[in-house]
């Protein structure tokens, strides 16, 4: 799978439903795509093997008293490629890439809302380490696109009929109730393998099989727990991809930010504290596209003032913990367990 022209329909349909529900069984999937379960069951042992596809369950971060922070780093290269490699490693990171020549680091740290050493990361550990030459931390204030909300990339591969058709079986939203320790066990399971059986879930929290199902069907309508999807993005045709840094004037940040959150070449945006207030990932085909897209979309929107791109170079981490087997996201050992 070296050209992402070897996603076919079947492929890219699936990405999109993974996205839609990561636990939906193959046969549901493959009705959907007019296909057998056992070739939806091919397509996703081929997928995590040879584009590192993997489904991760995620709490809601306000749910489970987390603030997020946007960390960027620069350091000299051979400095900044074992500092990633060293925060990809930390369990309260996700999203480590490096950019800008491999000069930069960008990472997301999460620290508790309401424990005084929360920010050892940010305060204590960065501080100390040898080689960076500039730290600034960013944080999180409002997510407009990203979390369980997929890259348009991943997401134009079913119609809406088959959208309905997938989570037709979803039931009502119910009220959050307080994140115990045991679902704080189900939650690293989940994110680990989002697609863990029951059984194995229930050998993980000491639950019966039974309370896992019930309580995974509770966590998912109040909206803590989400899923999604790791993957190498450049065989979606993502090539070229960078953090955008933007200035935007603040009685219009929400009317930005929104108006960007429907922009097809953005995965991510979100507003942030710091010398720039909205931060956004684009996805693009090439330099040109992503040039075509700073200077003509991007550009028509007078209220940002101005931007800041920074190439990324590579993903040694995404949302989920790094496999055990491989240090970088890409060529990463396949997921083998799905739920039937």
């Amino acid at each position: 799978m070296k050209d992402h022209a070897m996603l076919d329909d079947i492929d890219r349909g699936l990405v999109h439903a993974l996205h839609l529900d990561g636990r939906a069984p193959f046969s549901r999937i493959g009705a959907v795509l007019g296909v057998s379960t056992q070739t939806v069951a091919r397509r996703y042992r081929r997928l995590c093997a040879e584009a590192s596809l993997r489904v991760v369950g995620l709490a809601d971060p306000g749910r489970a008293g987390r603030i997020q922070w946007l960390l960027r780093l620069t350091a000299g290269p051979h400095a900044a490629q074992d500092l990633a490699h060293a925060l990809a490693r930390r369990a309260d990171t996700s999203w480590v890439r490096l950019a800008s020549g491999g000069t930069e680091i960008l990472a997301v740290v999460r620290t508790p809302a309401d424990a005084s050493d929360g920010h050892a990361l940010l305060l204590h550990d960065i501080p100390r380490t040898a080689g960076i030459t500039a730290v600034s931390a960013h944080c999180l204030l409002h997510t407009y696109l990203g979390g369980p909300t997929a890259w348009g990339g991943r997401a134009g591969a079913l119609s809406e009929r088959q959208e309905r058709q997938l989570v037709a079986e979803s039931g009502e939203s119910t009220e959050a109730r307080p994140l115990t320790d045991a679902d704080r066990t189900l939650l690293d399971a989940l994110q680990h393998d989002g697609r863990a059986s029951h059984a194995e879930l229930a050998a993980a929290t000491g639950w019966s099989p039974a309370t896992v199902a019930r309580r995974l069907a509770e966590l998912r309508s109040s909206g803590a727990l989400f899923f999604d999807v790791d993957m190498d993005d450049t065989l979606l045709g993502a090539t070229a991809q960078a953090l955008l840094w933007m200035s935007v004037v603040p009685a219009h940040l929400d009317t930005v930010a929104r108006a960007l959150a429907g922009h097809d070449e953005l995965a991510f945006v979100a507003a942030t504290t710091g010398p720039t207030n909205l931060v956004a990932q684009a996805l693009c085909p090439d330099p040109a596209a992503l040039h075509d897209y700073l200077t003509r979309r991007l550009g028509s929107l007078e209220a940002i003032r101005a931007v800041e791109s920074a190439p990324v170079l590579r993903t040694i981490k995404a949302a989920g913990p790094l496999r055990p087997t491989a240090p970088t996201v890409r060529g990463a050992s396949p997921n083998r367990r799905a739920t039937r």
